[in-house]
């Protein structure tokens, strides 16, 4: 259900991942990479014209028989400075990366809906006590 490479030295929590799968009810394969900043900018400018770094990607893949969910990238510097900055565990805030990433694949958009996928986090997060998730985050800036 849960297909990772990674390509850094850092230990996922890959059973919360799982609990997160398990929670949004995902019936498919995901495919999570975790990178550095540097992999995930060059993904970034190749597939979104976007020539910068950030946090987590999301790509969907459109349905057919047996076929995953989609791929989840994480660039885990993001995830070391970020759990710094906001004083939780690097754990913690590869969670939140990967539910971010997850929701975005089962069609959620945060940017274009009316509060759905901010509510679906957020109720994720109550039940797997994470800290404030990325929308949270990103509307207290």
């Amino acid at each position: 259900m849960l297909n990772i490479e990674n390509m850094t030295d850092f230990k996922p929590p890959v059973e919360l991942f799982l609990t997160i799968l398990k929670s949004l009810h995902v019936q498919k394969e995901v495919e999570l990479n975790l990178v550095d900043s540097n992999e995930i900018q060059a993904i970034n400018k190749e597939y979104r014209n976007i020539d910068k770094s950030t946090d987590v990607l999301s790509f969907p893949i459109d349905p057919f028989p047996h076929a995953p969910l989609g791929t989840i990238i994480i660039n885990v510097d993001a995830v070391i400075l970020e759990a710094k900055k906001h004083n939780h565990s690097s754990e913690a805030e590869a969670c939140l990366l990967f539910l971010h990433g997850v929701l975005h694949l089962l069609g959620y958009d945060h940017e274009n809906d009316s509060g759905q996928m901010r509510e679906k986090e957020a109720e994720i997060v109550k039940k797997l006590n994470l800290p404030p998730s990325l929308i949270v985050r990103s509307n207290q800036s």
